[in-house]
């Protein structure tokens, strides 16, 4: 295409993913992390985000040239002997470019959870405030819970299991799945889609959730290894 004379041509930004250690994050780098929900729920502020990098092996940032679009604090893990990729904190910018921002952050921890137990299946583990975040388990298998299933004790002993990875197993009925703790910022994944489709149904988990006082639906999935190797995820 010809740009007319005198004219510019708007370039759109590449995403960037980078993942480290979160010893290696910096001061100014929580301050900038902070100030993406400075103004709204769920109010990460510096000092929390200080705590989770206390609490997590991984963070993740994705940029559009400079700016900050998104982050994630995870962990790699075996639990009871199962490759597991823990999402303890997850937001995303709500702008436009929502769901590119979600897919490039579970992206790169997907990549990761590959190399970390090639030729095996991962459990994805996270704490959800909105059916917005079903679309972080868009092309896993078996996800706990989804509409028209009835858990079984195996689903049941897995939400206990992350309840306790995520602070308190006492916290969760699991029945419901839904995690409660103490009123003030909690990790969770939060995201709003900019267009994507929500899982029909999704909407169902949340109808009496409270997620500003301290609620959480905790719901999991299994990455295929096939699916990671082929790098399918996210879809």
């Amino acid at each position: 295409m010809r740009v007319p004379p005198g004219s510019r041509r708007m370039v759109p930004m590449a995403m960037t993913v980078v993942t480290k250690d979160t010893t290696a994050l910096s001061d100014a780098e929580l301050a900038e992390m902070a100030d993406l929900c400075v103004d709204r729920e769920p109010n990460f502020d510096i000092g929390f985000l200080s705590k989770q990098r206390e609490e997590w092996v991984l963070v993740t940032h994705a940029r559009e040239g400079n700016k900050l679009r998104g982050y994630s604090f995870c962990t790699l893990e075996r639990i009871g002997g199962t490759p597991s990729l823990l999402v303890g904190l997850l937001l995303v910018d709500r702008n436009a470019k929502s769901d590119q921002t979600l897919r490039a952050i579970l992206h790169d921890q997907f990549r990761r959870a590959l190399l970390a137990f090639p030729d095996e299946d991962v459990l994805l583990g996270a704490r959800l405030t909105s059916p917005d975040g079903y679309r972080a388990f868009a092309g896993l298998q078996d996800i706990v819970p989804r509409l028209g299933y009835r858990p079984t004790g195996e689903d049941r002993a897995w939400a206990r299991r992350l309840a306790k990875r995520f602070g308190s197993e006492k916290a969760i009925d699991d029945k419901t799945f839904v995690m409660t703790v103490a009123p003030g910022p909690v990790g969770c994944l939060d995201y709003t889609s900019a267009k994507g489709p929500i899982p029909d149904g999704a909407e169902t988990f949340f109808k009496n959730l409270d997620p500003e006082n301290g609620q959480r639906l905790v719901v999991f999935g299994w990455a295929m290894a096939e699916s990671l190797a082929t790098g399918r995820l996210p879809k």
